[in-house]
């Protein structure tokens, strides 16, 4: 899953950024309320943590304005007010939860994981395609011939391409979502992790096949007989 920090205390936005990470989400940083507003505009994003004082434009009026805009991406609010008020002014302006500072990383990631279920209305911790199943709380790829953990961006890419069997998702697509705008990775990057995530496949001797479409992109299929 993709989500946008917008926190302009860079130590903080750092050690948050390693956390979601870990947790195998990727991650865009921002450090003022314009650049979130941009970002969030491109609606490529599964949740959004706003802090509410930013430099630029506030928490408060990125949230409005993504709102008037139609961007309906879930929104955490961070702040260090615990105020009842400003908690009901940021849900009024359509924050789907808020968290007050300090607060503990491990209730950071429920919050996130809650609202990012909420989009979907429920999305199922284990994913399940042909005899392949993923699970999005361990992490684990398996069929009932064994199992493997995989690192953030193999989870991605196979998350993505279980969600959308028999659709071409072309190279850029996996670059823009799980690797970020700002990069500096190549591209054939993708063909590296492509090429992990088949001879996990074969080892779990999965009835799914990645199928590469020359200089376009990549679908998931059943193989054939």
């Amino acid at each position: 899953m993709r989500l946008l920090l917008a926190e302009d205390e860079k130590d903080l936005s750092k050690a948050l950024c390693a956390v979601l990470k870990h947790n195998n989400y990727s991650v865009d940083a921002v450090y003022n309320g314009n650049d979130a507003l941009d970002y969030g505009l491109c609606e490529n994003y599964d949740g959004i943590i706003l802090d509410l004082m930013m430099p630029g434009k506030n928490g408060l009026e990125v949230l409005e304005q993504l709102r008037e805009k139609g961007i309906s991406t879930p929104v955490l609010i961070l702040t260090a007010k615990a105020e009842v008020e400003d908690r009901i002014v940021g849900l009024d302006k359509g924050a789907d939860d808020y968290l007050t500072k300090p607060f503990a990383m491990g209730e950071l990631l429920a919050r996130i994981r809650a609202m990012t279920r909420r989009k979907s209305e429920f999305s199922p911790n284990l994913l399940q395609l042909g005899n392949l199943s993923l699970n999005r709380e361990t992490f684990e790829l398996s069929t009932e011939h064994g199992s493997f953990r995989l690192g953030n961006k193999e989870f991605q890419m196979i998350e993505m391409l279980m969600n959308n069997p028999n659709r071409l998702i072309s190279t850029e697509q996996f670059m823009e979502r799980i690797w970020g705008y700002d990069t500096e990775a190549e591209i054939n990057v993708v063909w590296v992790y492509i090429s992990y995530l088949r001879k996990k496949l074969s080892s779990l001797n999965a009835n799914l096949e990645i199928k590469a479409t020359r200089g376009v992109g990549y679908t998931l299929e059943e193989k054939q007989c």
